[in-house]
């Protein structure tokens, strides 16, 4: 497993999207066990696009240039897209004072649709994982799912730490909206960054 590979799942996983969001609603509005549940759950939704990457799809962007190149170019006019759209979302996590329990599997429910839906995710399976798998290798279908499994599991690291860090400061970040602006911001920049990165990417 290389570094670079380290940096950038650290890099797709922290910079908050969808699922960093919800997992941080959650830990303001519930608290810190759901906030952890949500995290699982934005997990589990990667699942479906590792299995799609590793049966499918991989090999397809390997076999054809056309279909990298598309797909490369695609994620990055999503990136710029994002980039361009997310400081102008004005609106606000919901904040409330819920202190009626919710099954957890309302909150798993909820978590998979939003990562399962996430774009972001689709990219990274697509796009970026392939390339961290050496041309040629014997066991590149296993090396794909330890990396997939790696990635995932940041994912679940991350994302908790989030929402028990949203709990312990949830009366600052109700009174300080701004909080989330500097969010949005911050995921612009990055998005921009990514974009860049994977223009000048080959197969």
């Amino acid at each position: 497993m290389s570094v670079a590979f380290l940096l950038t799942t650290l890099v797709v996983v922290a910079t908050p999207g969808t699922g960093a969001v919800y997992s941080i609603a959650t830990g303001l509005s519930r608290g810190a066990r759901p906030s952890i549940v949500a995290a699982f759950g934005c997990t589990l939704g990667g699942v479906p696009h590792m299995v799609a990457a590793i049966t499918g799809l991989a090999a397809i962007l390997n076999a054809s240039a056309v279909a990298f190149q598309t797909i490369k170019w695609v994620g990055v006019a999503y990136l710029l897209f994002l980039a361009w759209q997310t400081p102008r979302d004005t609106s606000a996590v919901q904040v409330q004072e819920d202190t009626a329990p919710i099954a957890s599997w309302r909150i798993i429910h909820t978590a998979v649709l939003i990562n399962l839906l996430n774009p972001k995710l689709t990219i990274f399976f697509f796009a970026f994982l392939p390339q961290f798998v050496p041309a040629g290798e014997i066991n590149g279908t296993w090396h794909m799912v330890w990396l997939s499994l790696v990635f995932m599991a940041v994912t679940f690291v991350v994302f908790a730490a989030y929402g028990i860090f949203a709990t312990a400061m949830r009366n600052q970040v109700i009174t300080r909206p701004k909080v989330m602006a500097w969010l949005r911001r911050t995921f612009a920049a990055t998005c921009v960054l990514f974009a860049g990165r994977l223009a000048v990417e080959s197969r």
